[in-house]
């Protein structure tokens, strides 16, 4: 429903832009236009972008003009102002159609268009950095592209009645919904066409018989022609006709008709009695025959009623009389009452019927309906089994799936294997028997409350490490360090990280050493992104007038890091990609200019790079 609307509102909109196009081109204005409703905003905005490059071709000036307007009120101003003058120039903005290359009076060369392109047209090139598309496509909105037009969904197929219409590239085909039938094939032009099985040598006709062609079918003729007093049957062969029987007294009266092969003869009446008479012993007249008292046991089993000149079975239950074969015949009652005997499958016994049902059913007391049969109580699955209506449906716990070979056994699910198993755990990940579980490095981490992602031990509040009471302890990830540092000659140790200058008297080298020095350190995992800011040093409060200066002035062999100045001192970002686990020793010297006064300040910067995220491939061969 969503494309519908869409694609109606798009039709709606290329209709409106169009009636814009030719406003403009055939009044030259778009006064007319003069409210600003929904329904007329889109014919506005392209009759007055139309004219903005009727304006411009005017003027002499280029019609890839960079003016602030919309993408689509660009290209419908540049179309305008390319081919103003051209009687195609009524199709929507953004989808002006080109005749195909196949069409166009140079066999399709259009190597001069496209040249003024740079060859950035996906199809075609119709002036300075304007592409269009071939016939069947429209433009994409970037104005270089061309899609499919889908004559399907707009209506613009011309599929006959029956016929299906189906979307090709650039085109569209139609299809016949409904099939030809038997005895008809479907030609190229998508009518049905009689197959003539006789020329073909499809039909089944047996050798003795002439195949001839029908309309949707055929007709098996036999080759033999039978002469006169015989009549041929569906096998081809001639059979006698009886003359006495199918004709109206073929004999004169007082005659008897006697049938001969192929003809008949008449003979002199005589007394003659029919079927179910004889003569008497007299031979004057016919009497009835007792056919129930005869030694031919005529109704095999039944009861027997003799009538004049004839005689009647009471048949058995399960058995109909046939009065022309005068036999009692077994009745099919699962052909003659079908679906309403047996709830599932009938069986034609002699002279009754059976009931049995299908698989997942039992027959039900009354031998005649079906009752579910509960599966579940063989145990037919390995794990769970819910009995459902006239089967069963095995399942599985959670951790388990169930097996694809024959569907009733349950087999681990190694949730270490599947496709997003690699990231259920942070390092790694173990298969158990319907679940998993996940473990850390041996020694820095531990596994997180949430039993995937691993947290590095803290060694320093712990109290696991292996530091003297003369080192500090540093927490990095998966580990620790044991840090120290002694202060320089002239120097005082002041706190835990920093060591202040003691007096100067007066000497030269002694004031150009640093005023302090602070240890500071940094730990960080492998690969964080370039230009990171990881330390900051400037003056407690900065003064107008103040020069300050930062520089690395030891450590940074490889060029790993650099400084920047900022308006309260300076900051040192990575200055390069770090890959590798490795420690830095670094020397960040800031210079103060201060009322003519330059004093040093140094930190020296221990950077940690530990490694990124350990984590181990999943081998199922190493559980």
């Amino acid at each position: 429903m969503i494309v519908q609307e869409q694609c109606c509102v798009a039709v709606l909109e290329d209709t409106m832009c169009n009636t814009g196009i030719n406003m403009a081109k055939d009044q030259g204005a778009c006064d007319s236009l003069f409210t600003n409703t929904c329904e007329t905003k889109t014919t506005k905005m392209c009759c007055d972008c139309c004219l903005l490059g009727k304006a411009a071709q005017e003027q002499g000036l280029s019609c890839d003009h960079s003016l602030s307007v919309g993408y689509q009120c660009g290209l419908v101003s540049r179309a305008c102002c390319e081919y103003g003058t051209h009687d195609n120039q009524t199709t929507p903005a953004g989808q002006i159609e080109l005749p195909n290359r196949d069409e166009t009076q140079d066999n399709g060369d259009n190597s001069g268009l496209t040249d003024q392109c740079n060859g950035k047209c996906a199809h075609l090139c119709v002036g300075n950095d304007t592409c269009a598309c071939s016939k069947g496509y429209k433009l994409k909105p970037d104005g270089k592209s061309c899609d499919d037009i889908n004559e399907c969904l707009l209506g613009a197929s011309n599929c006959r009645g029956g016929e299906r219409c189906i979307n090709t590239e650039g085109s569209f085909r139609c299809q016949r919904e409904v099939s030809c039938g038997t005895g008809y094939e479907l030609t190229d032009n998508n009518n049905c066409k009689d197959i003539d099985e006789c020329e073909t040598n499809i039909h089944n006709c047996e050798p003795q018989f002439e195949c001839q062609n029908t309309q949707g079918s055929f007709r098996c003729f036999p080759k033999m022609k039978c002469g006169a007093g015989y009549v041929q049957d569906a096998l081809g062969s001639c059979i006698d006709i009886n003359e006495c029987v199918s004709q109206t007294s073929p004999c004169h009266r007082g005659e008897i008709c006697i049938n001969t092969v192929g003809s008949y003869i008449c003979h002199r009446n005589s007394v003659n009695c029919g079927r179910g008479y004889h003569l008497n012993d007299e031979g004057t007249r016919c009497v009835d025959i007792d056919e129930c008292k005869g030694l031919e046991k005529v109704c095999k089993g039944h009861g027997c009623i003799n009538l004049v000149g004839s005689y009647r079975c009471e048949c058995e239950p399960g058995y109909i009389f046939n009065s022309i074969s005068r036999t009692c015949e077994e009745i099919n009652e699962c052909r003659h009452y079908p679906g309403r005997l047996c709830a599932h499958k009938c069986e034609n016994t002699l002279g009754s019927y059976k009931c049995s049902c299908t698989t997942g059913f039992k027959l039900s007391p009354d031998g005649r309906n079906c009752d579910d049969l509960n599966e579940c109580e063989a145990n037919p699955c390995s794990q769970e089994c819910a009995n459902v209506y006239g089967s069963y449906q095995c399942y599985c716990r959670r951790g388990y799936q169930l097996s694809d070979i024959d569907g009733l056994t349950c087999e681990d699910i190694d949730e270490c294997a599947l496709p997003t198993g690699g990231h259920i755990c942070s390092y790694r990940c173990h298969n158990t028997p319907g679940s998993f579980h996940c473990s850390c490095p041996v020694t820095g981490y531990t596994v997180a409350p949430n039993g995937r992602s691993c947290q590095d031990i803290d060694e320093c509040v712990t109290g696991t490490h292996t530091c003297t009471v003369n080192e500090s302890c540093f927490n990095v990830q998966g580990g620790f360090k044991c840090l120290s540092f002694e202060c320089p000659n002239n120097y005082r140790r002041h706190g835990e990280i920093r060591c202040e200058r003691l007096l100067c008297n007066e000497s030269v080298e002694c004031l150009t050493m640093p005023q302090r020095i602070t240890y500071y350190y940094l730990t960080f995992p492998t690969n964080i992104p370039v230009f990171t800011n990881i330390f900051r040093m400037g003056p407690s409060h900065t003064v107008p007038g103040d020069d300050i200066q930062i520089a690395i002035v030891a450590g940074n062999e490889g060029g790993f890091f650099k400084t920047e100045r900022v308006p309260t001192g300076g900051v040192m970002s990575v200055g390069k990609l770090i890959d590798q686990p490795q420690d830095f020793d670094l020397s960040l010297e800031l210079r103060l200019r201060r009322y003519g006064t330059l004093s040093t300040y140094l930190a020296k910067v221990l950077v940690f790079v530990t490694q990124e995220e350990p984590r181990v491939p999943y081998n199922p061969l190493l559980e």
